[in-house]
Order: C-alpha cells, then structure tokens, then sequence
C-alpha cells in the first residue's frame, strides 16, 4: 500500500538551515549538513522508499518489479489449478453421493427420499428382525439385483455386531431396576448364500430389546469409477464400507436406523483404455510442481520484505528515542509491518501443502479430498483477496482498504460485546425453548437460528413453529423473540453499519483535506522527491544515497555564495 501518497509536498530547505547569520550576513561555507541531518535525510529516503508501490520503486532505482510480476503469475496458475482439481472432485463428489443414495435403497427396506434418514426408524420388534433379514438378503442377492458395477470384497465378509449391557432387570409397572451398565458385544460374520434369515432359523442371533444398544451391520462393496474416461482421466476404484446402525440407546420404544459409509480411493491395479488417449498424469505432476517453486519464490521474497520493514521499524524507533527523546506509537509501528505480505506468505503456505497433497492423490498415495480441498481453496481465496492490494495502488479504490483498517478495531470491540448479548439469548433459548421448538434442541441450532433471525430469515415460520403445550412457555417465547429482533436488527446491527459510515466518511474527508494522521507521516511529509527523481538511488558499496543531503546542501551554499 502507498503510504507515501497522503504526505505533503518538498519541504523547503529554509526550514532546516538559516540564510542568515545573526550579523545579517550570508552564510559561509563551514555551515553544513550535520551528521544528524545526513542520517535523518538517510532514514527518511529508505522508509519512504520501502513504503512505495512496485511502479514508483522502478522509477526510483530501476529495480523490476518481480515480485508483482510473480503474484500475477501466481493466481493466473493456482487459479487454473484449483479449477482442474475442482472438476475431478466433483466426479468424486458425485460418485459417492450416488452410491449412498443406491446403498440406501438397496438395503433399507421401504426407504424414502422424501423422508429421509431422520425420520426413518422402526417400532416394534418384528420390524427390527424383518428390516436385519432384508438388509442380509439384499447383499446375498447382490449380483442380481445392482445396476451398478458393485462387487463384495473376498477378504471382508459382513459382520453383524449387536451392542448390549451385561445384566438388566427392568420393571416400569413398579419403578424397579437391576442393571449392571458394562457392554457387551457379540458378532458374526456373515458371507454370500450362508447367512440366518430370520429370529426362528437363527438362534444364535436373537436381540435382547430391554437391553440392547445397538445392532450395527458392516461390509465392504467395492465398485470403479468409469465416468472419468470421458474426461481423459484413469478411472479409480473405490471400496465402500458400509454401515448400517439400528440405534436403541434412549429405550424410547422408536429404533432409529442409519446408513452411512466410508470411502477408500485406489488405484487400480490393472487397467485398459482403448478409442480415446488418457491424460499424462506426469504434466500434471510437473505443473504442480511448477506451482509450488512458484508459491516458494514468493514466499522468500514477502519474507524477505517482511523481515526488511521490521528491521527499518527499529531503526526508525531507535531513531525517534535517540535524537527526539519521543516513543513511537504502536500504530506507526504496525505501518512497517504489511499485512498483505503476511497473507501472500499464508496463501502459499497453504498452496504448497495443497499441492503436495494434490500430488499425492493423484498418485494414489492418499485419498484426502477433503483436507486437500481446505487447503488449496483457502490459498487461492488468500491469493485472490490480495489483488486488492494492487486495486489500492489508485488513490479512488483505496478507500475500501483505509476503510477496513481503520474500522477493524472498533469493530472487533463493538463485536465482542454484541457477542455477550448474543450468548445470552443462545444460553436462555436452548434451556427455556429447547423442549418445545425443533430449532432450539441444541446450541448450535439456537446459535444458527438467531443468526437467521438477524438477517431476517424464517421469522414467521420460527414463530409458528414454538408448540402452545405450556401457555407460560408460549408466552415467554414471544417476548424472547420480539426483544430480539428489535434489539439486534433495529439497534445493534444499525450501530455496526454506523461505525463502518463514520470510518468511510472520516477517511474520505482526510483524503480530500490531505491531513496527516500519524507522526510517521509527518516525518515522511519533509522528503518532497518524486521517485523519478534520481534521489533514491542508493549505493550499496558506500551507504548512502547518491543524490542525499550533502549534495544539496552544497547546491545550496554555491547558490548563496554567488549571490553574496
């Protein structure tokens, strides 16, 4: 970001050296530049130069601005990345989410995608062993009844596992019990054309209602991907390992069932592609690897710029302490300290982790979709969010980055006690509300519920919804809700948007006005040289610049000499 470009123009030389003496006569020629000056002048150059933009540093010391030409390489090439990784892992997606739905509707029995797996239970104890019977024949009929390419794994049978406690005595009618609470769990292992149909032909397998926990049937599908061949990719396979729970845990008389499953990518062992050629999965290694020099390149050199502005934000507090006698404000401080350079050093961090993870899948050495996702898409987001740091490079889009900063603290203040206000309403829906509304069972669904209500979702359906069983409830219920609404729509979140005004119009204002906010910026403010000036430019060998005070000083000197 351009700090430069809210200081003020040249300052005039008369301010640092009299042009006369105390007789009235003009100055002679042992009045020069002192040290102190030649350092300041030093300084100054150096945190004015640090603080330019990549154009003014190439008008400055004609050094190339490699560092925005390699972030502009960067998002093009990561962008191009997450879009091919983005369109295989939909096919993945896809794929699984399709073989849940089929896995669903080929082992529960009479299930419905209206109702869903919340709804879906059964009831009495019939409908337990019918439901088992059916889910054991529907995988012994495999073969015969899948449309897709779904085969068992030899090595893994189906095993049936039924979870009770040791010893229950239980007695409702005289509020009596016996229990003794460790659990116990037996299981068997059932293969294709060999398994127990029902509670009379099984006895080994006979469900202890009163006590049991759960009953949990697990097995192993594997099936291959072929969608990816018309998209010039080697098709994958899949192992899917299914488990289907029967859930008895709250004993309410209602048994809830659930099918879910878990998901192995491999390689296939051997494979066939013929009429179309498949994808080099070598070029695609290379391109990732090319990602991640990249990422590496830029990482050193926001580092490097990094530890440079920590480094001149010492030397300028020393400064200030040693000739001034004055502390710097932490707000000058934290300006040497450049955020954007703290997220580019983020964003490539996360893409170089992406990026080996993405290699690593794609060789089949692991199956992460899901953290390599996290990965590459919050990188290219951090990549992406850093174009607006070019966009401040203009004086007309810098507002919204000015903007941002400044109203950041007040912000995260005005946040924090909104939030203990929020917590409390989170706190007091969930224990008053919870027993009566779906959407205040737990703290989560409260806390997403307010939420809702704030930006004006849902409102007359989560009135309709609190159930009249208890007319006091039903009561509290309303005044809960309206002093809600009101307080956070109609005040808290009005006074949010008032603090993000007020820091636009005071920023807009300090900019049409040109006033200097900070002493950083008053000290700048002296060093009036355009960066085409040939006044930065900088002797490495020597140390110091060779168009400096000195230079001037004696320009200035020859000047009243002549005139004398």
């Amino acid at each position: 970001m351009d700090h430069s470009s809210d200081l003020s123009d040249l300052y005039d030389v008369h301010d640092l050296y009299d042009v006369h003496d105390i007789n009235g006569s003009p100055p002679h020629h042992e009045h020069r530049c002192s040290e102190d000056q030649e350092g300041m002048e030093h300084l100054r150059r150096k945190i004015k130069y640090y603080f330019m933009n990549p154009c003014e540093k190439y008008h400055a010391r004609g050094r190339k601005p490699w560092k925005l030409v390699l972030q502009i390489l960067k998002i093009a090439i990561i962008t191009i990345q997450l879009v091919s990784f983005g369109l295989s892992n939909q096919m993945v997606v896809t794929f699984k989410e399709e073989n849940l739905i089929t896995f669903k509707h080929l082992f529960l029995k009479d299930y419905d995608d209206d109702g869903g797996m919340e709804n879906y239970a059964v009831y009495s104890q019939p409908d337990v062993y019918d439901h088992i019977d059916y889910i054991l024949k529907q995988y012994d009929h495999l073969h015969n009844i899948t449309v897709g390419n779904h085969e068992y794994e030899k090595n893994h049978p189906m095993m049936v596992c039924q979870e009770f406690y040791r010893n229950a005595s239980i007695f409702p009618a005289s509020e009596t019990f016996d229990i003794d609470i460790e659990v116990i769990t037996e299981c068997f292992n059932v293969y294709p054309m060999d398994h127990p149909t029902s509670q009379e032909s099984s006895p080994r397998f006979i469900l202890h209602f009163k006590r049991m926990l759960s009953v949990k049937i697990t097995f192993v599908l594997k099936s291959i991907n072929l969608q990816t061949v018309r998209y010039r990719e080697l098709p994958d396979c899949y192992d899917f390992h299914v488990i289907i729970t029967f859930d008895n845990q709250v004993h309410s008389g209602r048994i809830k069932v659930n099918l879910e499953n878990d998901v192995n990518v491999n390689e296939c062992r051997e494979w066939k592609v013929t009429g179309a050629p498949a994808r080099n999965i070598h070029l695609t290694v290379l391109f990732d690897c090319l990602i991640m020099v990249t990422c590496i390149a830029s990482f050193a050199l926001c580092t490097r710029s990094v530890i440079n502005g920590i480094q001149l934000q010492f030397e300028y507090t020393v400064y200030c302490k040693k000739e001034c006698g004055n502390r710097v404000p932490w707000s000058d401080k934290l300006e040497f300290l450049n955020g954007w350079y703290i997220l580019i050093i983020v964003s490539d961090v996360l893409t170089i982790i992406g990026s080996i993870l993405k290699i690593e899948i794609q060789t089949k050495v692991l199956t992460s979709y899901d953290v390599c996702s996290i990965f590459l898409g919050t990188g290219t987001m951090f990549v992406w969010i850093g174009v607006i740091r070019y966009m401040g490079y203009f004086r007309k889009y810098n507002i919204l980055i000015l903007t941002m900063r400044a109203a950041f603290p007040n912000v995260i203040r005005f946040i924090c006690c909104a939030g203990i206000i929020y917590m409390s309403y989170c706190f007091c829906g969930w224990i008053v509300l919870g027993p009566y509304h779906e959407k205040f069972r737990t703290l989560n669904t409260v806390s997403e519920c307010l939420f809702s209500l704030i930006n004006g979702d849902d409102m007359f359906a989560t009135f309709q919804e609190m159930k009249r069983k208890s007319t006091l409830v039903w009561l509290f219920s309303r005044v809960y809700l309206y002093t809600f609404i009101s307080l956070f729509i109609y005040m808290i979140l009005n006074l949010f948007i008032t603090i993000i005004t007020d820091t636009y119009y005071r920023i807009k204002k300090q900019q049409l006005s040109g006033n200097l906010t900070s002493e950083l910026h008053n000290f700048l403010s002296v060093c009036k040289d355009l960066p085409n000036s040939g006044m930065y430019r900088f002797d490495e060998s020597k140390g110091f610049f060779l168009n400096g005070c000195i230079t001037r000083c004696r320009k200035h000197e020859e000047t009243l000499s002549s005139e004398a």
